[in-house]
């Protein structure tokens, strides 16, 4: 599964390997949907606002919930995290990618990664107008944010496009060693941009593990989508198996 089904090994040609790693991923995906829709029908509930409002609050000076704990230099370094998941840098930095693809002849990894991505933006606007959870008010946003709070864009679009990225590397190394280092940094980063849009304030922490959940689950739709394309077809080898 480390790999979503991209360029694996020759184990994958057989049943037995092919069936594992798709079952792992139908799983994985279930799950992360379920616990999307728990936090949903969740997030007005005392013990989830209870929650954020605590973590929200230990994020900041006691005595002054405006300024954040930490050094000025780490809100700084919040900052510069958060904005690589944003839109524009993801877009520009899976652009760029595609572009390589496109010349590498790769064409699937790269129609795989523009549906990875816009589908998951395009999910998190929707479900964010869905749920229309205003940002929270307890203490200032040092940052900008202009639509509704749940799910976290931030946290969803970096979830699927990182873990994206990360699959299409390993299609070009070899070794469960690199495949695994490129999904476990894929995972952190992502970690650390939802962690600083609370530490920012402008989100709650429950709009940021909705949001993993969903980034989660929506790449496993398209890994298992593109799984059934390429079983069917033999135009695109290596994708989805």
């Amino acid at each position: 599964m480390t790999d979503f089904g991209i360029a694996k090994g020759p184990e994958s040609k057989t049943r037995h390997g092919h069936a594992a790693p798709v079952a792992a991923v139908v799983a994985v995906t279930i799950a992360a949907y379920a616990t999307f829709v728990a936090i949903g029908l969740s997030v007005d509930t005392a013990p989830v606002v209870d929650i954020d409002r605590s973590l929200i609050l230990a994020l900041r000076e006691p005595l002054n919930p405006a300024n954040p704990i930490g050094p000025r230099w780490f809100e700084e370094a919040a900052a510069d995290i958060t904005a690589l998941g944003g839109f524009t840098i993801l877009t520009i930095i899976a652009s760029l990618v595609v572009i390589a693809l496109v010349i590498l002849r790769q064409a699937c990894a790269a129609v795989f990664l523009v549906l990875s991505l816009l589908g998951g933006r395009l999910l998190s606007s929707g479900l964010k107008e869905f749920f229309a959870r205003p940002r929270p008010d307890l203490v200032s946003h040092l940052d900008q944010a202009f639509t509704n709070s749940f799910p976290s864009g931030h946290a969803t679009v970096s979830m699927v496009t990182l873990l994206t990225l990360a699959a299409i590397a390993s299609r070009f190394a070899s070794g469960r060693g690199f495949r695994t280092f490129a999904v476990t940094s894929a995972v952190l980063i992502s970690i650390l941009i939802g962690a600083s849009r609370v530490y920012l304030g402008v989100h709650w922490p429950s709009d940021v593990v909705a949001g993993w959940a969903l980034g989660i689950g929506w790449l496993g739709t398209v890994w298992l989508l593109a799984n059934i394309i390429s079983r069917r077809t033999s135009a695109a080898p290596g994708l989805g198996q």
